[in-house]
Protein backbone atom coordinates (compact mmCIF):
# COMPACT_ATOMS: atom_id res chain seq x y z
CA UNK A 1 0.00 0.00 0.00
CA UNK A 2 1.59 3.23 -1.05
CA UNK A 3 0.01 6.56 0.20
CA UNK A 4 1.14 9.56 -1.33
CA UNK A 5 1.06 13.00 0.64
CA UNK A 6 2.40 16.69 -0.34
CA UNK A 7 5.18 18.33 2.14
CA UNK A 8 5.92 21.52 0.74
CA UNK A 9 8.83 21.65 -1.81
CA UNK A 10 8.94 17.47 -1.47
CA UNK A 11 6.60 14.60 -1.38
CA UNK A 12 6.37 11.98 1.97
CA UNK A 13 5.68 8.31 0.87
CA UNK A 14 4.80 5.86 3.12
CA UNK A 15 5.02 2.45 2.35
CA UNK A 16 3.78 -0.65 4.45
CA UNK A 17 6.15 -3.66 4.31
CA UNK A 18 5.14 -6.40 6.69
CA UNK A 19 2.86 -3.85 8.54
CA UNK A 20 5.59 -1.53 9.26
CA UNK A 21 5.83 1.89 7.62
CA UNK A 22 8.65 3.23 6.32
CA UNK A 23 8.94 7.33 5.34
CA UNK A 24 10.80 8.48 2.76
CA UNK A 25 11.09 12.35 1.68
CA UNK A 26 12.79 13.50 -1.18
CA UNK A 27 12.77 16.81 -2.41
CA UNK A 28 10.61 17.28 -6.35
CA UNK A 29 11.79 21.49 -6.41
CA UNK A 30 14.08 21.39 -9.49
CA UNK A 31 17.51 22.90 -9.35
CA UNK A 32 17.03 26.56 -9.91
CA UNK A 33 19.29 29.47 -12.02
CA UNK A 34 21.96 31.52 -10.84
CA UNK A 35 21.44 35.17 -10.65
CA UNK A 36 25.26 37.01 -9.88
CA UNK A 37 24.89 40.17 -8.83
CA UNK A 38 28.16 42.11 -9.21
CA UNK A 39 28.15 44.99 -6.06
CA UNK A 40 29.72 46.29 -3.20
CA UNK A 41 28.73 47.26 0.43
CA UNK A 42 27.06 50.80 -0.42
CA UNK A 43 25.24 50.50 -3.32
CA UNK A 44 22.30 52.22 -3.55
CA UNK A 45 22.06 50.85 -7.44
CA UNK A 46 22.17 47.39 -6.33
CA UNK A 47 19.61 47.67 -3.55
CA UNK A 48 16.94 48.92 -5.82
CA UNK A 49 17.71 46.33 -8.24
CA UNK A 50 17.63 43.98 -5.45
CA UNK A 51 13.80 44.99 -4.64
CA UNK A 52 12.79 44.82 -8.45
CA UNK A 53 14.09 41.31 -8.20
CA UNK A 54 11.66 40.29 -4.97
CA UNK A 55 8.76 39.54 -7.78
CA UNK A 56 10.84 36.76 -8.95
CA UNK A 57 13.18 35.43 -6.17
CA UNK A 58 11.33 32.16 -6.08
CA UNK A 59 12.38 31.63 -10.18
CA UNK A 60 16.71 31.46 -9.21
CA UNK A 61 18.98 31.51 -6.16
CA UNK A 62 20.85 34.53 -6.26
CA UNK A 63 24.36 35.05 -5.11
CA UNK A 64 26.15 38.40 -4.60
CA UNK A 65 30.09 39.24 -5.60
CA UNK A 66 31.57 41.94 -4.02
CA UNK A 67 33.96 43.39 -6.29
CA UNK A 68 35.75 45.26 -3.22
CA UNK A 69 37.24 42.04 -1.73
CA UNK A 70 40.72 41.29 -2.57
CA UNK A 71 39.66 37.68 -4.22
CA UNK A 72 37.25 39.60 -6.88
CA UNK A 73 40.13 42.49 -7.92
CA UNK A 74 39.27 41.03 -11.74
CA UNK A 75 35.58 41.88 -11.22
CA UNK A 76 36.87 45.56 -9.84
CA UNK A 77 38.85 46.02 -12.94
CA UNK A 78 36.22 45.41 -15.00
CA UNK A 79 32.66 46.76 -13.51
CA UNK A 80 34.01 49.13 -11.16
CA UNK A 81 32.21 51.62 -12.91
CA UNK A 82 29.39 49.61 -14.23
CA UNK A 83 27.75 47.50 -11.26
CA UNK A 84 25.09 46.66 -10.55
CA UNK A 85 25.70 44.04 -12.87
CA UNK A 86 24.28 40.75 -13.35
CA UNK A 87 24.95 37.05 -15.07
CA UNK A 88 22.25 34.36 -15.41
CA UNK A 89 24.04 30.94 -15.25
CA UNK A 90 27.55 32.88 -15.77
CA UNK A 91 26.77 34.81 -18.92
CA UNK A 92 26.52 38.77 -19.22
CA UNK A 93 22.69 39.36 -18.69
CA UNK A 94 22.50 43.07 -17.80
CA UNK A 95 23.71 46.37 -15.89
CA UNK A 96 23.35 49.33 -14.43
CA UNK A 97 19.37 48.62 -13.32
CA UNK A 98 17.09 45.15 -13.61
CA UNK A 99 15.97 44.42 -17.27
CA UNK A 100 13.01 42.96 -16.50
CA UNK A 101 11.80 42.10 -20.46
CA UNK A 102 15.70 40.55 -20.56
CA UNK A 103 15.56 38.82 -17.21
CA UNK A 104 11.81 37.04 -17.71
CA UNK A 105 13.39 36.06 -21.49
CA UNK A 106 16.35 34.65 -19.76
CA UNK A 107 14.21 32.49 -17.04
CA UNK A 108 11.80 31.85 -19.49
CA UNK A 109 14.04 29.93 -21.69
CA UNK A 110 15.59 28.48 -18.30
CA UNK A 111 12.57 27.31 -16.95
CA UNK A 112 11.43 25.94 -21.37
CA UNK A 113 14.70 24.02 -21.24
CA UNK A 114 14.81 22.09 -17.64
CA UNK A 115 11.04 20.90 -17.77
CA UNK A 116 11.15 17.43 -16.11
Amino acid sequence: MIIQRQVMQGALWVIRHGGHPTFRLYSTRKTLPVLTLYTKEVCPLCDDAKEVLIPYRHRFNLEEVDITKPDNKQWFRQYRYEIPVFHFNGQFLMKHRVDVPALEEALKKWEDSNVA
